[in-house]
């Protein structure tokens, strides 16, 4: 059979499969073909040694001087400006592409260069253009019709694409341009904004068009059988699409395994032919039973037909597919034959029946079946589970999801009965036995596990879980013998010990939680990094401690622990929330800035990356993979995370430069920020965040009831436990509170551009001149987006009001809450309201608006005040030692990061003051030198504005006072000396390495935020009016 694949000839192909635009791409290759020998020999280093090894300006010296010699030589000319694309003149080089562009250029290695420089400007629509000129005058050119397709699909330009699909099956008459063709026309149909349209032209001509080839016998390939199934299921022709699955077609459906049973099954259940879909999952059951994908079908089909009343007809016949199974207890039957022959099998059993037992249990209770009908007692069936596979670190994950199934008052017994198929070892000094060898510890951990995950750690007392941690940790360090018994293992490899490690880490966490005592998070921090050196590669050490770290406010250790991770493709999207939250919060820019390039690096490439797996999928026939592909790139565009990195990014650079190295506009200037247009997609917006990354036993509902473990456990004091698994309702605030941020930040840049046009510097009476200028727009501009910002502001707070709280192994609460108690958001809203007041004031003049001079002052005092309010909300000691303990206070160094954005915010609005204030000072002061006006009193707003600076510069002096202090407080803490109770000495110094992290962390903060207030402080000399 004759694959679905097209063959590149060219390097344009061979190229396009590098996700970074061609670095290693030889030019040189292209640039050989277009000139004589004797020159060749001259350009060569040029290609090999300049352009493709990064000497970019040395590449367009040697271009240049090659263009001397031969002037009409379209290679050099756009080798020379990629060249300059490279080196950052994007207008020079798009010049000189477009004037080989203009030429329409028909060789094959000027389309090359061309498409290669086009595509590192981001430019693939103008790529279509130079193939639609090059197929004009080479029509019958293959491969340039070939590319020409690609180029369309790069745009996304469905309609083109078809055209160009059949004008290549034109001239060639191959199946996978005629399917390039049909599969364009779906593409048209799936993204139609009219349904309608899709339904009644796109789809019917694409099943017409392979309708054609099916009875002219044309058919070849597997991937155009999957194309009509996918175009009659878009249809709803369901029975037609079996037909073509059960036919002759249905047998080139070979690529995967039980393909045509998956996509019958699937038909049958969209039909409602439960007998249909009965009869048929019991066959591939009987085949491998196993197989979980069909035991739901199953049940399912059981109990459509319970619900319809479904009996065999008279003669006896059942369907198509074979006998059916209508009634509870033949399906009883079945799973216990299944089980039956697992049991007498000498090789290792299957899972599969035994866990269809549970399931069908749990069904049957869901719908109200009677407990004396049931295929069994929960309790002894998963007993009976664990005897068989409780070696298996799978065994928790099978049996956790039905251990609803067991009464509150089952748990204990449960567990005991479980312990006692654990076979230890004598017990030592410690009072603690041991397993003897893996599977014995797999067993032990298992029991542990589900010991959590029934409530019984969380239903202990203080002392309880001390000795519970205690006996955890011992079967940690001792399991960790058989890890390192190989000298060949891998330092990729974890230790079969690591969950005993992450459980006390948990319960310490319980421990913090509930007694707020914070010897327990630098135990738990020194446990995790215990945990980390002897299992490097354990991703759930590194996340809990980088949720640790980031809750005691120290980001240093974070940003290596994350890339540690290895994180790869949409995990940017997914769990990079867990960096970027607390990057820029806890005061270390520069690494807030790598954390964001982090993500964005991910999802700027996502649109070309697209493109390319859009058309490897064409040329290999993958169809439908491609609509899978579209909506990729859909859900990462509107990415809930790619909105907020992107936002805080441009924050980011406009605190750390703004009025610092460029100025305000300058810096908007070149982030292209536009205070009119509002990138983030608001109504489709995805949240992406994977919020079960952590590895979490705890229970979804409290035990209110007294325990006793027979073998790990103490009596315990009945409190609530405050750990348990993260609601819906709480997934659904989390959502709330992170869009309500997102649009107060975005609003505040947007505002914050809206401050740049330097068309404000002027003094503007002229209304119409004002208009014509644009200034009338801005200012009702600035007006719209203040008064959103104060509604926001009022939704946001009404948001804060419920106070939700997140386990701490859920999402982290946004910044809302503490921006909103502190002031910071109300005093930057107050900030950026200055520019309307000083727009009226510039209207009015200064000769007659002593009121709105007034309300000016009153608010500079205000800013003054509430500043004052927040920095005080700051001081305090970071970290300090009482009673031979380490405290930390991560709130006050959030506090003082929006004191720095706040008081950013309030010097930029007071610059723009400053422009406003000195021609409208200057222009009075010529008036009363005209008027021989002896009064030389300054304006009541020019002295209120004199007086904000002055403020300020105290403000900014004493924030940076606050800041020494707590630098030299920090450093003169000696950790060394801290006396750690119930540690051994290498456990302590772990824990001793963790609070230096955090000390170090601190102070990394501390003087990043201190020189970016200096600097601050130096921008109040240009405020003088």
């Amino acid at each position: 059979m004759r694959p679905l694949r097209f063959q590149p000839r060219t390097l344009l192909h061979a190229a396009s499969n590098d996700s970074a635009p061609y670095p290693h791409f030889k030019v040189w290759e292209i640039l050989r073909c277009g000139v004589a020998p004797s020159q060749s020999r001259k350009v060569s280093p040029f290609a090999n040694d300049y352009l493709d090894n990064g000497n970019n300006k040395m590449a367009i010296q040697q271009a240049d001087k090659l263009l001397k010699k031969h002037k009409d030589l379209h290679c050099a000319k756009v080798l020379k400006a990629i060249g300059l694309q490279r080196t950052g003149k994007q207008d020079e080089a798009f010049s000189l592409a477009q004037e080989v562009t203009t030429l329409e250029p028909t060789d094959d290695n000027s389309l090359q260069a061309l498409t290669i420089l086009y595509r590192e400007m981001h430019r693939p629509e103008l790529v279509t253009k130079l193939y639609e000129a090059a197929v004009k005058k080479v029509p019958l050119s293959e491969e340039y019709h070939s590319h020409l397709f690609m180029a369309y699909a790069r745009v996304g330009d469905y309609k083109k694409m078809q055209q160009a699909g059949m004008a290549l099956y034109k001239i060639v008459p191959k199946n996978p341009y005629y399917f390039w063709s049909v599969m364009s026309l779906v593409m048209q149909a799936i993204s139609a904004k009219d349904e309608k349209l899709a339904q009644t032209m796109f789809l019917p001509l694409a099943e017409r068009m392979v309708e054609k080839m099916v009875k002219e016998e044309k058919i070849e390939a597997e991937a155009e059988v999957q194309l009509y199934f996918m175009i009659l299921e878009r249809l709803g022709k369901c029975e037609e699409a079996l037909d073509v699955i059960r036919g002759p077609l249905g047998e080139k459906l070979t690529s995967e395994l039980q393909s045509r049973e998956r996509k019958c099954m699937m038909l049958y259940t969209r039909l409602e032919r439960w007998p249909e879909c009965n009869a048929l999952a019991q066959k591939l059951l009987l085949k491998n039973p196993d197989d979980w994908q069909f035991y739901p079908s199953y049940f399912d089909s059981l109990f459509h037909l319970m619900d319809q009343s479904w009996s065999p007809s008279e003669d006896g016949e059942h369907c198509s597919e074979g006998s059916v199974h209508h009634t509870v207890a033949e399906v009883v039957r079945f799973v216990e034959e299944r089980i039956k022959v697992e049991d007498e099998k000498d090789s290792r059993s299957l899972r599969g029946p035994y866990l269809a037992r549970l399931e069908l249990m749990h069904r049957l209770r869901e719908r109200g079946y009677p407990e004396e009908n049931l295929p069994g007692e929960p309790l002894d069936l998963m007993v009976q589970f664990f005897r068989k596979f409780g070696d298996k670190p799978c065994c928790i994950t099978d049996l956790k999801i039905y251990l609803h199934l067991l009464t509150p008052d089952q748990h204990v017994q449960f567990i005991n009965r479980l312990s006692e198929m654990v076979p230890l070892g004598e017990q030592g000094e410690d009072g603690f036995a041991f397993p003897e060898d893996t599977k014995s510890l797999q067993r032990h951990l298992c029991v542990c596990q589900l010991s959590r995950a029934l409530g019984l750690h969380h239903s202990l007392d203080v002392s309880g879980k001390l000795r519970l941690i205690a006996e955890l940790k011992a079967h940690y360090h001792h399991g960790l013998k058989f890890g390192m018994a190989g000298s060949s293992a891998l330092k990729t490899e974890l230790q079969f010990s690591d969950m005993y490690c992450l459980m006390a880490a948990h319960v310490y966490i319980d421990l913090w939680t509930e007694t707020g005592d914070e010897d327990m998070v630098w135990q738990c921090l020194g446990l995790l990094e215990e945990g980390l050196s002897h299992s490097s590669s354990n991703a759930q050490f590194k996340l809990l401690l980088l949720r640790l770290y980031c809750r005691l406010g120290s980001f240093e250790p974070v940003v290596d622990l994350y890339s540690s991770l290895d994180a790869k493709h949409i995990q940017h999207d997914t769990i990079g929330f867990l960096l970027t939250r607390y990057a820029e919060s806890l005061g270390q820019f520069s690494a807030a800035s790598q954390s964001c390039n982090f993500s964005l690096r991910f999802f700027h490439s996502n649109q070309k990356d697209t493109s390319e797996y859009i058309i490897q999928a064409y040329k290999y026939g993958a169809f439908e993979k491609i609509p899978e592909f579209i909506a990729l790139r859909n859900r990462l565009n509107q990415s809930l995370h790619f909105a907020q990195v992107r936002t805080e990014r441009m924050l980011l650079d406009l605190f750390l430069e703004a009025d610092v190295v460029l100025s305000l506009e300058e810096s908007v200037k070149a982030m292209s920020l536009s205070s009119e247009e509002d990138d983030v997609p608001w109504d489709t917006l995805r949240d992406n965040r994977d919020l079960t990354v952590f590895t979490n036993w705890d229970p979804k509902q409290r035990s209110k009831k007294r325990t006793h473990m027979f073998v790990f456990f103490f009596p315990f004091c009945p409190f609530p436990p405050l750990y348990r698994q993260l609601t819906d309702e709480q997934r659904t605030r989390s959502l709330e509170e992170e869009k309500a941020w997102l649009r107060i930040r975005s609003l505040t840049l947007r505002l914050l551009a809206s401050l740049t046009p330097s068309g404000h510097a002027a003094s503007q009476q002229n209304s119409e001149m004002s208009n014509e200028n644009g200034v009338g727009d801005r200012s009702s501009l600035h007006r719209s987006l203040l008064s959103q910002l104060n509604q926001t502001l009022h939704a946001a707070a009404q948001i804060a009001e419920k106070q939700i709280q997140y386990p701490l192994l859920g999402p982290p609460s946004t910044r809302l809450a503490s921006a909103l108690s502190i002031g910071s958001c109300h005093c930057q809203a107050a900030a950026l309201q200055l520019s309307v007041h000083l727009q009226e004031l510039e209207s009015a003049g200064l000769d007659e608006s002593s009121e709105l001079q007034i309300q000016i002052c009153n608010v500079f005092k205000s800013l003054v005040v509430q500043l004052q309010e927040i920095l005080n909300k700051s001081k305090g000691d970071l970290l300090e030692m009482k009673e031979s303990k380490l405290k930390t206070q991560p709130s006050l160094l959030e506090n003082l990061v929006f004191f720095l954005e706040t008081v950013s915010i309030v010097l930029w609005s007071a610059s723009y003051c400053a422009k406003i204030l000195r021609p409208l000072k200057t222009s009075l002061q010529k008036k009363k030198k005209k008027k021989k006006d002896a009064n030389t009193a300054m304006p009541l707003v020019v002295c209120g504005f004199q007086e904000l600076t002055g403020n300020l510069q105290d403000l900014l002096t004493q924030a940076v006072e606050h800041i020494r202090g707590q630098e030299s407080g920090i450093t003169a803490l000696k950790l060394a000396s801290l006396t750690l109770e119930g540690c051994s000495r290498e456990e302590a110094s772990f824990t001793k390495a963790a609070m230096d992290k955090v000390q170090s962390s601190y102070l990394r903060s501390l003087q990043e935020v201190g020189d970016l207030l200096k600097k601050r402080t130096e921008t109040i000399k240009n405020l003088k009016i």
